[in-house]
This record gives C-alpha cells, structure tokens and sequence, in this order.
C-alpha cells in the first residue's frame, strides 16, 4: 500500500450510521481531491447488529479493492463492541483509534487489548443530543475521524459538509445547523487531546 494512503476500520451496529460516516468520508474527501473508497463488510446488517465499515483515503489512484487488514485509523462506534469484537486487530502501532464514550481514556485503556498507539475518545452521545435534541452519532464520530487523521483541514472539511447537508437537507434548515453543530462541537472537544498526541497524517 503507498505511503501516503490513509486506511480506516468503523466497527458500529447496524443502525448507528458507520457505513453512512464511511461513505460521507469518502464523499467528502473526494471533493477535496482526493482518491477515495468507502465500502461496507456485508453480512447480516439487522438493527443492533456489529457491522464494520472501510475507507480508503489518498493522493494518488488506488489500485487495491479487498478488505483493510491493518488500518491506521479504527473508529469505534459503539463502546459495548469492545466487550465483544477485537477492534485493535491489525491496527498499526503508529496509528490511533477514537471511541464513542462517556469515559475517559484511562477507564477505556484495559478494553483495547495493549494497543500502545494513540487513543481518543468522544461523547458522540453527548455532543448529538446537546446539537441535535437526538442520539445519532455519525456526525460526531466522523468529525472525529477528520481532526484524528488528519485527512483533511478542519475549515475545509466544514465547508464541504455545510454544502453536502444544505443539498441533502434543503427543506430542514434546522437539521443542516443541528449537524453543523455537532462536527464543530466534536472537532473543538478533540482540540487538546490532538495538540498534544499528533494526527495522523498518513498522506
């Protein structure tokens, strides 16, 4: 794989939006110039049901099409995953992982199996319901993944997105600035954690 290709594993529940943030990434960041894809794991994708979901980000083409096996970047929908499906499987040790959480990431350390690379967490749940009076953690947890890997600057991503919503959500000017809100809201809460640690930067 090139050097300057960004790989991500979502892991959610069918349902929670991973495979809606994996392909809104993917959108996103094709719009910035960017060589993408953005595809889900088939399998039973009944509601509650563990699901993973990929990206591929880069600056040239890309010419692989199967599975990631070790990403850079794992985004973790849903804590109670942790209890059950091996997050860190293949995740490189330069790379980092974001948690959906209300924890700290002292209290979420002994879930990750020794992974010694960088960990972040988010209250997505927190951060939706404050901006949108409702639990739908995508936009939080896609905010994430920009400000941890960074994939792209965070000025740029909000343009793109407040084009993206304002085109998907024309007649509910309401659930454009609900959205917005969350992805700043979530960027400005990972401000220290990604001062102090580092993006990514992959590309």
């Amino acid at each position: 794989m090139s050097k300057n290709t960004l790989e991500i594993r979502w892991h959610g529940r069918g349902g929670q939006g991973a495979k809606t943030a994996a392909l809104l990434l993917a959108d996103v960041a094709f719009k910035t110039g960017a060589y993408v894809q953005g595809f889900p794991e088939y399998g039973p994708e009944r509601m509650g049901a563990p699901i993973t979901a990929y990206n591929r980000i880069s600056k040239s083409e890309i010419r692989v099409h199967s599975n990631i096996y070790t990403p850079d970047l794992v985004v973790v929908v849903d804590e109670t995953l942790l209890l059950s499906v091996d997050v860190t499987a293949g995740l490189k040790e330069d790379g980092a992982i974001i948690i959906n959480t209300p924890k700290t990431e002292e209290e979420i350390l002994p879930l990750l199996n020794g992974y010694p690379g960088k960990v972040f967490v988010v209250d997505a749940r927190k951060i939706s319901v404050d901006a949108l009076g409702k639990y739908f953690p995508n936009s939080p947890m896609l905010a994430a993944a920009v400000a941890v890997s960074g994939v792209m600057e965070e000025e740029e991503f909000l343009s793109e997105m407040t084009a993206s919503y304002q085109h998907k959500f024309a007649k509910k000017p309401e659930v454009i600035e609900g959205n917005m809100k969350a992805l700043t809201m979530t960027l400005e809460s990972l401000a220290d954690a990604v001062r102090t640690k580092g993006r990514l930067n992959v590309m």
